[in-house]
């Protein structure tokens, strides 16, 4: 097949193929546009204090998030204003912690974000019973005695063998 002469095939092994780029990640697209570099500084600056938060508040930091660092004055939002209450009484001991890290913080201040849900994950505890768990348990169900005091008791412990037996 000849080809025009402005047309150049695709070449394996070129500079320009798609084996031999690398893809580009969040920081290297926002360093390509000049209005988006200018933040760059701004968010290493916050991603950096945010982390410095959550190292010195862990169990507290997890919902909140630094807002806004500027003169001296950092911003903090929470979910909810219980939160918010509790933060405040750690605000000292956050603000010491942060001028020995280096980050000249004169004022904290924390905003109440409403709309910003925070639902901490709840891990389910799942129990896992043995084959000779489930058949004792199958037997007390059938050795109980048929009478409206057992019955509850006898519901629940064929719906646990049936649940146990349907995972296996």
């Amino acid at each position: 097949m000849k080809y025009p002469s402005t047309f150049t095939p695709f070449r394996q092994g070129g500079s320009t193929s798609y084996a031999t780029r690398k893809p580009k990640d969040a920081t290297d697209f926002l360093r390509a546009n000049d209005t988006m570099a200018s933040l760059m500084p701004a968010l290493t600056r916050m991603a950096a204090l945010q982390k410095n938060c959550s190292a010195v508040l862990p169990a507290m930091f997890k919902a909140c998030d630094v807002m806004q660092f500027d003169t001296g004055q950092l911003v903090l939002s929470t979910p909810n204003a219980a939160l918010a209450t509790k933060l405040k009484q750690q605000l000292p001991k956050l603000q010491d912690q942060l001028l020995k890290d280096g980050w000249q913080i004169n004022a904290i201040r924390i905003k109440v974000h409403v709309g910003k849900n925070y639902v901490p994950a709840v891990a389910q505890k799942q129990c896992f019973l043995t084959d000779h768990a489930v058949s004792a348990f199958a037997d007390l169900s059938g050795a109980l005695e048929d009478s409206p005091r057992n019955q509850a008791l006898k519901t629940a412990l064929e719906n646990m063998v049936r649940r146990h037996r349907d995972i296996k």
